[in-house]
């Protein structure tokens, strides 16, 4: 549970876009979507070696 303390007199727009921000560093809602259906180990490993590849092409094309 997310507990949010509210200063006096703070305003309410400003204090939603905290709760916000810390409601996504969670990774609540990120889970669930990866809940909502069943993906194997190994398309899961798959993914994950690809997306290394991927950022790690893309830190050598950045050095260049």
């Amino acid at each position: 549970m997310i507990i949010m303390p509210v200063k006096e007199g703070e305003n309410i727009e400003k204090a939603l876009k905290k709760f916000k921000r810390k409601y996504e560093r969670t990774g609540v809602l990120k889970e669930l979507r990866s809940r909502q259906h069943f993906t194997k180990p190994s398309v899961k490993g798959r993914v994950q070696k690809l997306h290394a590849i991927y950022v790690e092409n893309m830190r050598r094309n950045e050095e260049q």
